[in-house]
Formats: C-alpha cells, structure tokens, sequence
C-alpha cells in the first residue's frame, strides 16, 4: 500500500476507533465499566483496540471469514485482552445474545448495507432489546455527497491505491458505482482488485455490494421510531459539529429511550 494509502486507511481506522472509543470506550462505557457490544465488527479493526482499553466487548458479524481474520488478530495480543473479547456470528437483523450491555456501536457503515426501511428497523429493536436501561448507541454512517449523487464520473473506475502482499501479490484497488437507484437511496458500489501474481499472472477481482444512504433528518426519525433519544450528530470522529465539514461524516450517538416514552 502506498505512503499516503497508508495514511487515509490509518486515519479512517483510528477515526473510527475514536468515535465508538473516544465517545465510548473513555466515556459513557468506562463510567459504566461496559460491557460493549459491536454490531457488524468485521475483522476487529475497533473491537481489539476497544478490549485493549480495558473493556469487555462482543463482536457480532455474519461473515465467518471476517470473524476468522479476527480471531488471528486477538490470537497475538496479551492474554488480558483477549478475555475481554468475544465474538459470535449473527444477523444484525436478528439477533439475541440473551444479555445486555451499556454500549452498542454500528461503526464505519454496516448499518448502510440494509437497504430497507423493514431491515434497519429489525437492527435498531435488536440493538435497543440489547442495551440496558439508558445505554448509549453510536452509529457512523457517511453523509451523501450530493454531487457524488448524481456526477457521472463516478460510475467509472477510480482511485488506485496499491498494496503489496506478503506472499508478493501485488494488488491495486479501484473503485466505481455501477449503478445508482435514486429513488431507494441505494447505490451499487463495486470494489475492483488487479491483481499481479510473482509469476506474472494477472486477475480482476470484483466485489460488489449495495450502500443505502440516509440524509441527517432521516437517520434522526428512524431513531425516535425505534425508541432512541439523540444526542447529538458530529461530522467527523474529532466531534466536529455537524454541518461543519462538506460532507463530513454522519454520526449520531442516541441514548435508549425508556419504554413509556416510546
């Protein structure tokens, strides 16, 4: 991966961290002393960073691959922190864990890939069945770029960052929208992988996946539907007031609402 590869990648990673620990792990959840659940943890880019903190923390995710990558990365780190950490494969549309937790957090765009109004509903009752009594949930979400939208030059290839591989593949990432449904708020995004192999072999590797999108106002009645109070809406993991970046990002950090208020 190139230099400046290297740094947006990091940033985002630590962004992310920040926001589900800043806000979290050395806030709300270290007053509570956690426990913490993270929907959709992938491959632990937040989860590990959130056990090293010193809180208890389940990860939830569908794809057995991911929670594989996981799991070698919890194998490296000292004892302590892998206690605090575990994971178990689910639907975030429907899942029970049979306990609760002071935080649960949806970071860096899983909650996107549920591109209907039925689906997002299921995620955030399972979310708030799964908080305790006025646990706090934080949700990252991007924030539509309105040009994106609707320029075209987006449905073409773009960007280009390249990485080697330890086994010395060397792999360039690029990026499009094949298609775009304006209607459903849904665009269908494809990660493209070129991919050189040491003997010089070469693939093209497409993966392909739908982003639904939600606008401020949207995510904000979504919340109070399913029976969150919100707190506040930064544009950026520093706590940027939304607004203030173009676009920025969109995070909401809610509060479950107590049921006769619902």
């Amino acid at each position: 991966m190139t230099a400046p590869a290297r740094r947006r990648w990091r940033a985002a990673g630590l962004g992310a961290v920040a926001v589900c620990a800043g806000l979290g792990a050395y806030g709300a959840a270290r007053e509570s002393g956690g426990p913490v659940l993270e929907v959709g943890c992938g491959t632990g880019r937040v989860l590990v960073p959130t056990a090293r903190a010193g809180l208890e923390v389940t990860g939830l995710d569908l794809s057995p691959n991911m929670l594989a990558k996981c799991r070698e990365r919890l194998a490296v780190e000292p004892p302590e922190v892998r206690r605090r950490a575990t994971l178990v494969q689910g639907d975030m549309r429907a899942f029970d864990l049979g306990r609760t937790f002071a935080m649960v957090t949806i970071p860096f765009r899983p909650f996107q890939h549920l591109v209907t109004v039925e689906d997002q509903m299921a995620c955030l009752a399972c979310v708030r069945a799964h908080l305790a009594d006025g646990g706090r949930f934080i949700m990252d979400l991007f924030n539509p770029s309105l040009p994106r939208l609707v320029d075209e030059k987006y449905l073409k290839e773009g960007g280009g960052a390249s990485m080697e591989m330890p086994d010395g593949r060397r792999v360039v990432r690029r990026e499009r929208l094949a298609r775009r449904d304006l209607f459903g708020q849904v665009n269908y995004c494809e990660l493209i992988y070129y991919v050189t192999h040491p003997d010089g072999r070469e693939e093209r590797l497409v993966h392909a996946f739908p982003m639904r999108y939600l606008f401020r106002y949207e995510v904000e009645h979504l919340l109070a539907r399913c029976g969150f109070n919100l707190e506040a809406v930064y544009a950026d993991y520093d706590k940027s007031p939304y607004g203030s970046k173009d676009p920025g990002e969109l995070i909401c950090v809610a509060r479950k609402a107590p049921s006769d208020r619902r």
